[in-house]
């Protein structure tokens, strides 16, 4: 691995995803595009490589590379904040990003690993399969059903080529404090029980997520560069927890007592429950979770407590 890029690297999972590659492959040459609109610099404390400023929809990528060879793309840009209801821009800039990233990466049949999303089952109170149909339950959703829809179509065409996608279900962890309300429940909780507040969530609590911590998140997305294909894979844990666990795992951490203040909620697009079927990732990626929510809650804590490094 001589050349990497990644997209959105300023961004949570992407910050994550830079710096344990810098660290996997110390002799490589980093490259990060990202627009900062969904990332911040202070992510990238102690990066080494190369930034590019840019917004991948309207990036020129062959003026702005030219003829480099890249031995892997990892695209993890997007606009990610769901409550976002434009459907230009998340349409658009979602769709357009990725297009412009596969149009460039085709002459070379580059390895792309690419973010989709849980969100692209919708409303579902099972366990979600890759092979079900999607049923996007908002435009955010939409936007990645067409990324998987784009990857699938590049793939028909060029068969040699190896575009390989992951759907994180709900991912939370070290630097995702600049996403603010968009940051995960187990953050916005954290952070209200920290200050001594009764930790707030919808009624009557049961909502059930598949949280993945985003240590095995990245540790997935590295490891999907050997997939055996082009395919779409689950990024979860397996396992549904409900709010009102994180909350008994929190008071745990934080010495605390604090009982949950529930509200009515007010989304009619709500998933109410995400849980992944990790059968495929397992028997072609050789996917293991490490960190199952009170594992992964513990290691947060520490490192939000200050007691643990990154």
């Amino acid at each position: 691995m001589r050349n990497i890029l990644i997209t959105g690297g300023a961004g949570f999972i992407g910050s994550n995803l830079t710096l344990a590659l810098q660290e996997k492959y110390p002799d490589a040459q980093l490259i990060v595009v990202d627009d900062f609109r969904s990332g911040h610099f202070a992510n990238l404390q102690g990066y080494r490589g190369d930034f590019v400023a840019a917004d991948v929809a309207r990036l020129d990528w062959h003026a702005q590379f030219k003829d480099q060879v890249f031995d892997a793309i990892f695209h993890e840009a997007s606009v990610t904040d769901t409550t976002i209801h434009d459907q230009f821009v998340q349409v658009h800039d979602n769709v357009e990003g990725f297009r412009r990233l596969l149009e460039f990466a085709a002459p070379t049949h580059t390895t792309v690993v690419y973010a989709s999303s849980a969100a692209t089952y919708g409303i579902a109170s099972a366990r979600m399969k890759e092979d079900q149909p999607p049923a996007p339950a908002n435009v955010y959703a939409f936007s990645k059903v067409h990324l998987d829809n784009l990857a699938r179509l590049y793939t028909r065409k060029r068969a040699s080529w190896k575009i390989v996608g992951l759907r994180y279900f709900n991912v939370y962890g070290p630097r995702e404090a600049h996403k603010k309300a968009a940051a995960s429940m187990i953050y916005q909780l954290y952070l209200q029980m920290k200050a001594g507040q009764r930790p707030r969530v919808f009624r009557a609590g049961e909502q059930k997520r598949d949280f993945v911590y985003v240590k095995d998140v990245v540790r997935m997305t590295i490891g999907a560069l050997s997939a055996p294909r082009s395919a779409i894979y689950n990024c979860g844990t397996g396992q549904a927890f409900s709010f009102n666990e994180v909350i008994a795992e929190l008071n745990k951490k934080l010495g605390t007592r604090l009982e949950p203040d529930y509200f009515e909620n007010p989304y009619s697009f709500y998933q109410s429950h995400t849980e992944a079927d990790v059968t495929l990732a397992k028997s072609e990626l050789r996917y293991a979770p490490e960190y199952f929510p009170a594992d992964g809650i513990a290691d947060y804590v520490s490192i939000l407590e200050g007691s643990k490094r990154c």
